[in-house]
């Protein structure tokens, strides 16, 4: 059965969100996209991952310079380039039953012109994914678990997992079809990508 699956739970989301549950039919307990629209817009992050319904509310502060830094190191570069789009927060549709809003995504010039719809939303697997990891056991196991499945079957190349109180990136790389961890990067260690040519940064830098 569809689970809620509340990171901070407060009383009025979860009354939201059983009503929501009450008016499914039996037939019909997955989560969608359309449900989305009828929970409230109060700051909280509503996404939906194979028809269950994760509701976190905002991330430390860290975790979004986090996030800045590597839209702000990936938009400079792509700029540069020519080659794609970096974008913060977006919204990534693989059908649905899978509505979510990655960290960081890149992607080629070519798939960000196919994936995008009106509302500017992504349907469609982007090349690299990012998350930066939130504190608790149930959003860890999301990001290194859960999703990691979820991007790897829908195809995406590489799929960074930072941690910005270890200051230490997983990097997977796709692999005989699958994400594989390829290597993980600490503070001293400089990050780079065969998506990216001669994109270069220093770890230190992201975590800054």
């Amino acid at each position: 059965m569809t689970q809620a699956i509340v990171g901070t739970p407060e009383t009025s989301n979860n009354l939201i969100v059983t009503e929501v549950l009450r008016s499914k039919p039996e037939a019909q307990l997955l989560w969608t996209s359309a449900d989305l629209e009828l929970l409230p817009d109060n700051g909280n992050r509503y996404e939906i991952i194979n028809g269950e319904l994760y509701v976190t509310r905002a991330p430390h502060n860290k975790h979004q310079d986090t996030c800045g830094n590597f839209h702000y190191e990936l938009k400079c570069w792509s700029k540069i380039s020519g080659l794609g789009y970096t974008v913060i927060g977006a919204g990534l549709i693989f059908g649905e039953n899978d509505d979510f809003i990655p960290d960081v995504i890149w992607m080629s010039k070519e798939k960000y012109v196919a994936l995008i719809d009106d509302t500017g939303h992504f349907h469609g697997a982007p090349d690299l994914v990012i998350e930066v990891l939130s504190a608790g056991t149930d959003n860890e196991k999301r990001d290194r678990e859960v999703k990691l499945k979820l991007y790897s079957n829908q195809g995406v190349l590489e799929y960074w997992i930072a941690d910005w109180r270890a200051k230490q990136i997983q990097v997977y790389r796709r692999e005989n079809g699958v994400l594989r961890l390829a290597m993980t990067l600490f503070a001293s260690d400089t990050l780079t990508s065969p998506l990216l040519p001669e994109f270069s940064c220093s770890i230190a830098q992201i975590f800054e």
